[in-house]
C-alpha cells in the first residue's frame, strides 16, 4: 500500500466516524452557536468544535507526528512532509438549521500536494474518495461507482454551482457577477457547502462551480476529488484556487465560464 492509500484510509475511517457523531449527537433542538467569525452569520457551533477535537485524536494518535490544519483552530506543525487540511463541518449554517447538505473534509498532503482527499455526507449516506493519480469514487450503500466530470457543456446548457460570502458588500458584488452569469447559463445552485458542490460536479450533478472567499480547509479535499475525476480547479488567468476566487468545470465548460466572470470582475468585493 502506498502512502498516499495509507493516508486516505486513515481520512475516511475518521471522516466516517466523525460524521456519524455529528448526526448522533446534534442536539435536538439545534447545536449552539459559540462564536462568530466574520459576521454575525459566519458561525461556529460547539458541534464544529467537537468534531474537529475528534478528527485530530483520530488522526494525532495513528500519525503523531504530522501536521495539522483545521479550520476551527486545531493548528499544529509537524516533523515529516504530510499535513492534514481539515473542514469539521462545511456547511455550518446548514447543519445548524438541519439541512442535509453538510460534509466533514479531509484532505493529507505530502510536500504540499493534497494526495487523498475525503468528503463524507452523513444525511445523503454519501462518501467521496480521491487519491492522487488513482481516481475519484462515490461511496454508497449500494455500491461503489467511478466519477466523471460532465465535459464540453455550452453555457447555455450548463448548471452551475456558487456560493456567497458572509460580508454585506461582497455579496453584493456577487449579487452584481450573478447578475451577469445568469442570463448566459442553464440556471444556478447554491447549496450552502463548498465540498458539497464540488463533489456534486466530479458526479456530474452540476456542471461548473465558481466562488469568492473559500479556505484551503473548504477546497483540499474537494478538488482532489474534481481534479480525479477530469475537471480542472484554478483561479482567474491561470492563478491557483485562494481566497480570492476558486472555479471548477470540466474540460472546455470551464474556458468558457471563466471567460464569461473575467470580466465581470469576480474576484473583488
Amino acid at each position: 500500500m502506498s502512502l498516499a492509500e495509507e493516508l486516505l484510509e486513515l481520512a475516511l475511517a475518521t471522516a466516517r466516524e466523525t460524521g456519524r457523531m455529528l448526526v448522533d449527537k446534534r442536539p435536538a433542538t439545534g447545536p449552539d452557536v459559540v462564536q462568530t467569525k466574520s459576521s454575525p452569520t459566519d458561525v461556529v457551533t460547539q458541534m464544529d468544535r467537537a468534531a474537529e477535537e475528534l478528527v485530530l485524536q483520530r488522526i494525532g494518535a495513528a500519525r503523531p507526528g504530522d501536521a495539522f490544519l483545521g479550520e476551527e483552530g486545531g493548528t499544529q506543525d509537524g516533523d515529516g512532509p504530510v499535513r492534514w487540511i481539515v473542514d469539521p463541518i462545511d456547511g455550518t449554517v446548514n447543519y445548524l438549521y438541519d439541512l442535509p447538505d453538510w460534509a466533514v473534509s479531509i484532505a493529507a498532503q505530502v510536500d504540499g500536494v493534497t494526495v487523498a482527499g475525503v468528503v463524507d455526507m452523513p444525511r445523503r449516506g454519501e462518501t467521496y474518495t480521491a487519491v492522487r493519480g488513482g481516481g475519484a469514487l462515490l461511496h454508497t450503500a449500494s455500491g461503489t461507482r467511478e466519477l466523471r466530470v460532465n465535459a464540453d457543456v455550452p453555457l447555455e446548457r450548463a448548471l452551475v454551482a456558487t456560493g456567497f460570502g458572509y460580508d454585506a458588500r461582497r455579496r453584493a458584488h456577487q449579487a452584481e457577477v450573478l447578475t451577469g452569469v445568469l442570463p448566459n447559463v442553464r440556471d444556478i445552485r447554491r447549496g450552502g457547502s463548498c465540498c458539497a458542490d464540488l463533489c456534486a460536479l466530479a458526479a456530474g450533478r452540476v456542471d461548473a462551480y465558481y466562488e469568492r472567499g473559500v479556505q484551503a480547509w473548504d477546497v483540499a479535499a474537494g478538488a482532489l476529488i474534481v481534479e480525479e475525476a477530469g475537471g480542472r480547479v484554478a483561479g482567474l488567468d491561470g492563478a491557483p484556487v485562494s481566497p480570492d476566487f476558486a472555479l471548477a468545470a470540466g474540460p472546455g465548460t470551464f474556458e468558457a465560464l471563466h471567460d464569461l466572470l473575467l470580466p465581470l470582475d469576480p474576484a473583488r468585493d
